[in-house]
């Protein structure tokens, strides 16, 4: 089932936003009820660091969109994209926790938010196939069934232009997409930053089609 969400009053508590914004408890509050309610689906111990953010979304800004975010949690990500320049409507973010959901079209208005599986990321977010410039993904990939995986790589990929790329982060010490996806979907995967600043430390990749 997919929702497009719009902002809830009750959600105010949880939500940084410009009243609260600087009460670190909020955003952990929230992601510490998620984590106890579906950590394989949350998959981190916290909510990813600054740094993280940054090198994630490094070198994007007002005319490297469009941008969608697979599994953006609490928003740090979303938040640095728009501190980076590009447009709330350049960004669409897809989220499978309906509280997760509904905190980011509170906390970030004009972006387009849809609750709803990653894994029909093709459907979801809006854009004709070869029209999008990045993919960044923050879901747990390597707890994920290698079927919804392929799903989430494959209707990605349609999306993307020739030249874009899927971004993601792990915190094992090789690329999370089996390398049986990569080849059947002729992919390269390239790690870009270490950040032994996050918790717990995290590399980027970058993940692009095969020249």
């Amino acid at each position: 089932m997919t929702k497009h969400i719009e902002p809830r009053e009750w959600m105010a508590v949880y939500a940084p936003t410009p009243s609260n914004e600087r009460a670190p408890w909020a955003g952990f509050l929230l992601f510490a009820r998620e984590w106890l309610r579906a950590p394989l689906r949350v998959g981190a111990v916290a909510p990813s660091g600054v740094a993280l953010a940054r090198a994630i979304t490094e070198d994007l800004g007002a005319r490297q969109g469009p941008v969608v975010e697979l599994g953006p949690g609490t928003g740090v990500f979303t938040g640095r994209l728009l501190e980076s320049g590009v447009p709330p409507a350049d960004i669409t973010v897809i989220e499978a926790s309906a509280p997760f959901a509904a905190a980011l079209a509170l906390r970030f208005p004009g972006l387009r938010v849809c609750q709803g599986d990653a894994a029909r990321v093709r459907d979801l977010a809006g854009y004709a196939d070869g029209s999008v410039r990045t993919v960044i993904c923050g879901l747990p990939l390597l707890s994920m069934r290698r079927a919804v995986v392929y799903r989430i790589m494959y209707g990605s990929f349609r999306l993307l232009q020739g030249d874009g790329e899927f971004r993601l982060f792990t915190y094992g010490p090789t690329c999370p997409v089996p390398a049986a996806i990569m080849e059947r979907l002729d992919l390269v995967a390239e790690r870009t930053t270490l950040v032994p600043a996050n918790i717990p430390p995290a590399a980027v990749y970058r993940i692009r089609r095969r020249v």
